[in-house]
This record gives C-alpha cells, sequence and structure tokens, in this order.
C-alpha cells in the first residue's frame, strides 16, 4: 500500500513558480511510476506529469518546457516544479502512484489547491 501526501500549493501570479512535493509511503516507491494530475473547476482530471522509475517522463499537453518532475528515491518524495504559470494552470494538483506511466494511477493523494492570478 502506498499513502502520499502534496505539499507546496498556494497563490501566485501569472508568470511566477511554484514547486510541489509529494511524499510517499510504502516499500514500493522505488519501482512506481509517480505522477502529478491536475483538475481544474468544470473539467475532467488531466495528466500533468509522471515519472517512472526509471527516470523517464511524461508530460501532458503543452506542458513540457514549464513544468519539471523529477524525483528523490533515497526521500521517497517526487516534485513537480512549475515555471511560468498561467491562470489556466488553476486548479487542485493530485500526487499519484501507477506502475506504469501509462496507466492510470491506482493510489491518490489529497490534493494541493494551485491558484494563479492574472
Amino acid at each position: 500500500q502506498v499513502q502520499l501526501v502534496e505539499s507546496g500549493g498556494g497563490l501566485v501570479q501569472a508568470g511566477g513558480s511554484l514547486r510541489l512535493s509529494c511524499l510517499a509511503t510504502g516499500s514500493i516507491f522505488r519501482i512506481t511510476a509517480m505522477g502529478w494530475y491536475r483538475q481544474a473547476p468544470g473539467k475532467e482530471r488531466e495528466l500533468a506529469a509522471c515519472i517512472a522509475s526509471s527516470g523517464s517522463t511524461v508530460y501532458g499537453d503543452s506542458l513540457k518546457g514549464r513544468f519539471t518532475i523529477s524525483r528523490e528515491n533515497a526521500e521517497n518524495t517526487v516534485y513537480l516544479q512549475m515555471n511560468s504559470l498561467k491562470p489556466e494552470d488553476t486548479g487542485v494538483y493530485y500526487c499519484a502512484a501507477t506502475p506504469s506511466c501509462s496507466l492510470y494511477p491506482n493510489h491518490w493523494g489529497q490534493g494541493t489547491q494551485v491558484t494563479v492570478s492574472s
């Protein structure tokens, strides 16, 4: 079993940056892909970024170049660095664990709010 706890959300002006962190507990962290999904008000949850246990990454459409996902296995932590934020990046960001970045996650954190003001 994996438990996920996000932190680092908040309010930022357009053009600013935020770094989200997700602490995972459970022995399978090193063999599990970790991802960040986001859900804007009134919209479906969508992939922001995912990183495999190998370190390979996948990004949602148009996010690569502004968002960077990374992981620190020794700290059981995955990060999402978000730069050049736009108002349309506003939403709840969820950390997730999945056997593969090509699969929909089977473990979710509680979510952290990111609000980008114009």
